[in-house]
């Protein structure tokens, strides 16, 4: 008997610990994997949306990407700094195309799209918790690929406030951007993002 708790307490500290990655490729296949809850996708009115969260260690290897001599200390400096914040890259796309290729219908739909796209995403994506409680988008990046792209991609990023993560899950909203689908709803588990994967630099 005493044997056996020494197993169900071993194999649970396994579970709950956070699992590492010897390189950028085996992390982003891990995270794509919807099956770890890190990637989740949805289908509405023939749009595929997207959303990935994206752990701290991911933007502190695009940080030093280019460095070929990484320091430890420097690694947990930007640690500290990208860790901060919680990001979430967005994905939408029609028929494996960006959304300025395949949803306005005329030259002033496509400028109204351009114009939301841009600088109006602030009003349209909110993250909140489980008691409605709102965090502040501090900012997004949308890289225009004109036409290039087979979706249209954007990042949003968001102060890492604790006691958001108490709650079991927080709620990812985008409105309706256009394309006739309604207000698309992600919950993402808090569990997730405190248990995020981590690089071994």
């Amino acid at each position: 008997m005493k044997k056996l708790l020494q197993i169900i307490m071993i194999i649970s500290l396994m579970s709950c610990s956070t699992k590492s990655f010897d390189n950028e490729k085996d992390l982003l296949d891990y995270l794509n994997n919807p099956d770890y809850g890190y990637l989740q996708q949805k289908n509405v009115n023939g749009y595929d949306f997207s959303l990935l969260y994206k752990p701290t260690d991911l933007l502190v290897q695009q940080e030093l990407s280019n460095n070929v001599d990484i320091e430890k200390i420097k690694i947990q400096k930007l640690r500290d700094q990208y860790g901060k914040y919680l990001y979430f890259s967005i994905s939408i796309s029609k028929e494996g195309k960006e959304l300025l290729s395949t949803t306005p219908k005329n030259r002033n739909e496509f400028g109204s799209m351009v114009n939301r796209l841009a600088f109006g995403m602030r009003d349209k994506v909110h993250l909140y918790n489980q008691h409605k409680d709102t965090l502040n988008l501090l900012d997004y990046n949308y890289p225009r690929m004109y036409g290039m792209g087979k979706a249209t991609t954007m990042l949003f990023v968001y102060p890492k406030d604790q006691k958001y993560l108490q709650d079991e899950y927080l709620n990812f909203t985008i409105e309706d951007l256009g394309t006739y689908t309604g207000e698309i709803k992600f919950k993402i588990e808090t569990e997730k993002i405190k248990k995020q994967p981590q690089l071994s630099f």
